[in-house]
């Protein structure tokens, strides 16, 4: 059964547009005129095709408040006992995004095909990623779909909260560092210029600082195109530096050095780290694959080498707490939260607790980060303005002087 994209005419006459799956155009026209609609055109979606290609999927994206949605919705028709293409096709039609409808009916086709829950959802990994799909494919295993689908939901809802959280928190300082710097610049490029013309005239003598000022100040007039062209070739290039994996990973190296932000990093790193972890083992997926993905869950390319290199030693036969404990970067409190559940056999709710503990050591250290920021960011504002002022008045007093 194939998908077919719509542009239809209701009762009302308004332009509907969506998605409906059948055996031919002309077999979805009939289903769209018997719904009530008047068909104007119905196209096979190449999207959701299964003999399309995998370029148009692979750049599929969701965001996590829809991913949230769709697993918690997902997870309740799957515990109410329906069969999983009656829950796809349940679901299909209860969302209203044409991109969402596209994605559950390319994964019901494939459903319909005989493949599994998880193999349909390959289709499109930027939307599941591999925790996502592991996760999936073990509770399919299992058949405990409906708990695995409920714990995904939450992990998916508690780390959009997270994000949440942080966005909002580094709203304030961006928002100040943006004003500063519009405001350094229109003092520099506009009001200063009026005022230092007036000194000029007089052909006096002026302090080095204001020189200094009149120097920039010409410098942001006269180039101020090549200085912005400068900062957007820049940031073009950084970005393009920072994808080769070795440049990032020296990078990631000097930030695991720098005082307050190593702490943040290591504690948001522990966190995805052992809620992934525990979530996976929770699964029933096996702890050596639950490693391996748990390390592509990290930001941190310098703590995934080194957790992917104990995950190795893990595999020979070390115990997961030895080999965590040489240089993995993780915090002493985690590595003590395994040692007690491999000792007490509860592994999975011991990673839970780190988790948990992580994210809110995680969201103190941000707020007292953002604490000591925020008064430096205005102190700096302060002395350039400060700064400019006096350049600006030394002359007058200086003049005031002489007169």
């Amino acid at each position: 059964m194939a998908a077919f994209e719509y542009t239809a005419l209701d009762e009302q006459g308004k332009r509907q547009q969506g998605v409906m799956q059948g055996d031919s155009a002309r077999q979805v026209r009939q289903q769209m005129r018997d719904a009530g609609l008047a068909p104007l055109h119905v196209d096979a979606s190449e999207t959701v095709s299964p003999n399309a290609g995998n370029s148009r999927l692979q750049r599929t994206t969701l965001s996590a408040t829809d991913l949230s949605l769709l697993t918690r919705q997902l997870a309740t028709l799957v515990r109410a006992g329906l069969p999983l293409d009656d829950v796809l096709q349940a679901l299909s039609e209860q969302v209203e995004e044409l991109k969402i409808k596209r994605i559950i009916l390319a994964i019901r086709s494939k459903i319909m095909e005989g493949h599994s829950l998880s193999e349909g959802m390959e289709q499109f990994p930027k939307v599941f990623p591999d925790l996502y799909r592991a996760t999936v494919s073990a509770g399919e295993h299992s058949r405990d779909l409906a708990n695995v689908l409920e714990r995904l939901a939450d992990y998916s809802e508690q780390h959009h909260a997270m994000l949440q959280k942080i966005r909002i928190a580094m709203l304030y300082p961006a928002v100040l560092s943006f004003t500063a710097l519009l405001v350094t610049v229109g003092l520099l490029g506009f009001v200063v210029p009026e005022v230092v013309s007036v000194f000029e005239q007089s052909e006096q003598q002026l302090p080095t600082i204001t020189l200094a000022l009149i120097a920039i100040s010409e410098t942001i007039q006269s180039s101020w195109h090549w200085m912005l062209l400068t900062v957007i070739a820049g940031s073009i290039g950084i970005k393009r530096a920072l994808k080769n994996d070795d440049i990032r990973f020296k990078q990631h190296q000097i930030l695991l050095k720098l005082p307050l932000i190593r702490n943040l990093i290591k504690e948001n790193n522990a966190a995805r780290f052992s809620r992934t972890l525990s979530i996976l083992l929770g699964s029933g997926v096996p702890l050596v694959e639950s490693l391996k993905i748990a390390c592509r869950a990290l930001t941190n390319l310098v703590i995934k080498k080194a957790i992917d290199q104990a995950s190795a030693r893990i595999q020979e036969g070390e115990s997961m707490t030895q080999a965590l404990k040489k240089g993995s970067h993780l915090p002493p409190l985690t590595i003590h939260l395994i040692a007690n559940g491999e000792a007490a056999g509860t592994l999975e709710s011991m990673l839970d607790s780190a988790a948990n503990t992580h994210d809110r050591n995680l969201q103190s250290r941000i707020n007292a980060f953002l604490g000591i920021l925020e008064p430096l960011l205005i102190l700096l504002m302060g002395g350039i303005v400060l700064l400019i002022v006096i350049a600006i008045l030394l002359p007058i007093f200086e003049l005031n002087q002489l007169v």
